[in-house]
């Protein structure tokens, strides 16, 4: 699990999304689709039951973080922000409310801005197995959702939903302020 979000977080998607001067509409707009998307995803993913739905499960998770990070590729470049999406800003969006006090040192909130300090790989490697522990725990913890097929996707899919939307407001109020990086 460490190894995906690693191998996530490493590579920053490129966006083909235009600055705005007005970019929380479009912002706004990207997290509801991309949220409607990972929902529909997760949900049919999660529709084999049994066995067959264990084996979707990290499949699942790997498609909806790769949708995520492409949002919050997409939600940097309406703001004009793409120069600052590096990896330590996707860790952060992509799992900040999962475990926010595992980035209080790389990501600090100061007045309207935010201080984004370079983190080591070696750092990047820590927080990936930390979260990979995390997101396994709440992977054993829903994977009963697996044995009962239509209720279960309705959960996992509203679960998504609500994930990807936390990432879009996290991505969201990142993006919206300004961010110093801190070498």
């Amino acid at each position: 699990m460490g190894d995906a979000i690693l191998d996530l977080v490493l590579r920053v998607p490129a966006s083909s999304e235009s600055k705005l001067a007005q970019p929380e509409e479009r912002a706004r707009a990207l997290g509801r689709s991309a949220a409607r998307q990972a929902s529909l995803m997760a949900a049919s993913l999660a529709l084999p039951p049994g066995f067959l739905g264990w084996l979707t499960i990290l499949p699942e998770l790997v498609g909806v973080w790769k949708l995520q990070a492409q949002m919050v590729s997409d939600i940097a470049s309406v703001y004009g922000k793409s120069a600052a999406l590096g990896r330590e800003q996707m860790i952060y969006c992509l799992f900040k409310h999962v475990s926010a006090q595992l980035f209080r040192d790389v990501v600090v909130r100061v007045g309207e801005r935010y201080v984004v300090k370079a983190a080591s790989l070696a750092f990047i490697q820590s927080a990936a197995r930390t979260l990979g522990v995390k997101v396994t725990r709440n992977i054993i913890g829903k994977s009963v959702s697996r044995f009962i097929p239509l209720i279960g996707a309705v959960g996992v899919g509203a679960y998504a939903y609500f994930d990807t939307s936390q990432v879009a407001n996290t991505a969201i109020e990142l993006f919206s302020n300004d961010i110093v990086i801190d070498i």
